[in-house]
Order: C-alpha cells, then sequence, then structure tokens
C-alpha cells in the first residue's frame, strides 16, 4: 500500500532554521514506515491543486485500479487513539486499499467540497497547531499504527 502524506502550503525545504527541524522529524518517521508501507510527501499550493492532483488516475494506485483514498486532517472529525487510528488502519489495508492520502489543509480549513471528498475527517483535537508540528504528528502516528499492527514493542498501549 502506498500511502501519501500531502499538505497544502510551500514545499518543505532542507534550509536551516526552525522549520527545517520539524522536516527532519518529519522525515525520520517516514522512512521508519518505509519497511511497513511506501509512504512519499507531496506539497500543494492550493487545496484545488490538490484535488486536482487527488483526482488523476495516475495518482490513485497501481495502475489506476483503485481511486486513492483520502483523509483529512479537519478539527471537526473523528479523534481516534492509536490503537483505534491503527484499528481503522490496518481494516483499509486488509480490504486492498491500495493509496491512502493524509492531508493537511489550507490555514483557513477544508472546502465543503473537499470535506465532502474524504474517506475520513481525522482530528487531533480541538487544539491548533502549525502545519509542520501536524505533519510530525501525523506522520509518528503513521509509523505508531504500522508497529500496533505488526506487534512491535514501539507502542506500549499508555
Amino acid at each position: 500500500m502506498l500511502l501519501t502524506l500531502a499538505h497544502i502550503g510551500p514545499r518543505t525545504s532542507s534550509k536551516s532554521g526552525p522549520k527545517s527541524n520539524f522536516e527532519t522529524l518529519t522525515r525520520v518517521y517516514l522512512d521508519r514506515i518505509q519497511p511497513y508501507h511506501t509512504c512519499n510527501s507531496e506539497a500543494f499550493p492550493t487545496e484545488s491543486d490538490f484535488l486536482a492532483w487527488l483526482s488523476r488516475p495516475a495518482n490513485s494506485g497501481k495502475a489506476a485500479r483503485l481511486p486513492a483514498l483520502p483523509v483529512l486532517l479537519d478539527s471537526r472529525g473523528r479523534q481516534l487513539s492509536s490503537t483505534e487510528f491503527a484499528t481503522w488502519f490496518g481494516a483499509r489495508r486488509d480490504q486492498g486499499t491500495q493509496h491512502i492520502v493524509f492531508a493537511i489543509g489550507p490555514h483557513d480549513g477544508w472546502s465543503e467540497t473537499a470535506r465532502n471528498r474524504a474517506s475520513l475527517l481525522l482530528s487531533f483535537g480541538l487544539i491548533t497547531m502549525p502545519h509542520e508540528l501536524a505533519r510530525l504528528v501525523l506522520a509518528e502516528q503513521l509509523y505508531r499504527a504500522c508497529t500496533i499492527l505488526a506487534g512491535h514493542p514501539y507502542h506500549s498501549g499508555h
């Protein structure tokens, strides 16, 4: 299964500075996911660019047999524990999902059009956090889900 972490905003860069620290840490978790699933990262200047990309068959899994499954991070979404998230993620894997796109939206939030396209609206709670931090948390939770499903001791359940 292919996993894509997408966000609306500028491409992350390897330049030095506080934001590069978030990118470095996010990359650590994306690399840790690789033994479990292929994982990549995409950035889009606008929500409409993201939705157009999501609609292209080339981004919808192997030979476009199935459409990509969009998961949008949104404060109005479902709040799941790490174990609940792993269960949701494992069910998609077991159902044969080929590509899941986890996306962090524009600064003013997802439009109703985008929210209606989502397979899941996922919330990390009512707090507001910078996009870079949300990407890091998302990458870590995806890695945690992989380890929970594999029975790895990384997640101790508390």
